[in-house]
């Protein structure tokens, strides 16, 4: 590769980020899943603007509600077409780090390694927090290396505002001020007790409006983060340690970061660099996590927004194990998105994607049945089923509840849509169990798709019963 300037390596990258990005829009016309069960409660926060929903912090749901809004559709394309866009910055982001850390070329090599690794490769064909977050938690990143490089306030304050704006899509964001602590144990990554304080008073100042309105709503976001974490509510987490579990979440980065940038990312963190400070956490926090109970692969993302710029910088001068990482990874570009494309492929008789079909199907089913007998309100005790209603049935002119929670809320349904007290007429109720109340059953086909296991029918029922019921 000729020598390029700091500056003229944007170029190249911004070609090669700009063409994956474009591609990824044109499949992503194309697919013909339904939005997943938390797509759908996204959106649907999105229709309603606060400062904070049941289980995730407010900015996926502005973004979506903006984005569809300026588009004038609620089609799964504009739900969905953040992802690629959100993806790419941050590739753009990540590679200005690079640059500085270490030269041009490993510039174009991590913005190329970010928008091809697995993770978002899949963020690009759905919406996640996860996505919203990483551009933002990549720019408090760039920020807070040129605070090392320079103690300028004005760094303070922009890695505060960004770190705070990617909290307001993800708590996990948390984990940049437990590396900016961490990094602190080196002396080149001291940024001085002032520019901690303003980079603290940033990040609070953004973070305020959801911290009023967790605390207006008794917490409700925090606890069901806590809820999420599962041992922290035992009296004795260490009594049965999950060791497979925990093997199996070190495993599964393998495939959500590509298995040569993971095993270049736990290389390069050896020599403990000041970068690593922002890799650790993540990794550490959630396979003691996942030791003590259990975790999903993707929540220690945040670990790739400085891991894979350590990564490259690793090897940028090894390139037959970078043409093997980039090899690797483009079979996940093209297969994930093809897989939405050609919904019929199946393995074992059911879909390779199952849980992304059917859902809308479903619905639509149900939303039949009550038009046919007069339009009663729906009530359902299957969340996804909700989620989808509130979606696909949005413009039928129809009510849906979720059962009346018992205690705290288990889901935004419960916590938004409860069954009223005192309700009367009759109910078009959609459960696994027929209700001995029931006046009439409506079978739904639930083949092809999520529900193909659920068991799930509609009940004509009195209203009076379910409520009695509740």
């Amino acid at each position: 590769m000729p020598s390029l300037t700091k500056v003229e390596w944007f170029r190249p990258a911004l070609l090669i980020v700009g063409v994956i990005t474009l591609l990824r829009w044109l499949l992503l016309a194309f697919d013909r899943t339904d939005l997943y069960v938390d797509e759908s409660q996204y959106w649907l926060w999105g229709q309603h603007f606060a400062f904070g929903y049941y289980s995730k912090p407010p900015l996926i749901g502005w973004l979506i509600g903006a984005v569809t809004t300026v588009a004038g559709s609620d089609s799964t394309f504009w739900v969905r077409m953040p992802g690629a866009f959100l993806h790419g910055a941050t590739a753009l982001i990540l590679g200005a780090w690079a640059a500085r850390l270490y030269g041009p070329q490993a510039a174009i090599l991590t913005a190329a390694a970010y928008a091809t690794a697995p993770f978002a490769a899949l963020g690009s064909l759905l919406i996640s927090t996860d996505t919203v977050m990483a551009p933002f938690f990549a720019a408090a990143l760039y920020a807070h290396h040129r605070l090392t490089e320079t103690r300028a306030a004005r760094y303070a304050l922009y890695a505060g505002a960004a770190i705070g704006t990617a909290f307001m899509a993800k708590y996990a964001a948390i984990y940049f001020l437990l590396g900016v602590a961490l990094a602190a144990l080196r002396p080149e990554g001291r940024i001085g007790w002032r520019n901690a304080a303003l980079l603290l008073l940033a990040f609070v100042v953004v973070i305020s409006g959801n911290l009023i309105w967790n605390i207006a709503h008794q917490f409700t976001t925090l606890s069901h983060t806590v809820d999420n974490v599962g041992w922290v509510r035992q009296d004795n987490p260490l009594a049965g340690l999950n060791f497979a579990s925990a093997a199996e979440f070190l495993v599964s980065q393998f495939a959500v970061a590509g298995p040569v940038i993971f095993a270049a990312v736990l290389l390069a963190i050896r020599k403990l660099p000041v970068q690593a400070a922002f890799v650790i956490p993540p990794l550490l926090v959630v396979t003691v996590q996942a030791l003590l109970g259990t975790a999903q692969a993707n929540w220690a993302v945040a670990a790739y927004f400085a891991g894979i710029p350590l990564a490259m910088g690793l090897l940028q001068d090894r390139p037959r194990w970078l043409g093997a990482s980039f090899a690797v990874n483009a079979v996940f570009c093209i297969v994930l998105p093809l897989l939405t494309i050609f919904t019929g492929l199946q393995w074992q008789g059911a879909p390779l994607i199952e849980r992304q079909l059917g859902r809308a199907a479903m619905s639509r089913q149900i939303i039949a049945i009550a038009h046919a007998q007069g339009n009663p309100p729906i009530l359902a005790d299957n969340r996804s089923v909700l989620a989808d209603l509130f979606y696909t049935g949005q413009s039928e002119g129809l009510t849906y509840y979720a059962p009346r929670p018992q205690g705290r809320p288990d889901n935004h349904y419960e916590q938004s849509y409860p069954l009223p007290n005192g309700i009367t007429g009759p109910l078009l109720w959609i459960t696994k169990t027929a209700p001995a109340c029931a006046t009439a059953t409506y079978p739904l086909d639930p083949t092809g798709g999520a529900y193909r296991k659920s068991g799930l029918a509609a009940y004509l029922v009195p209203a009076e019963c379910a409520d009695a019921q509740q």
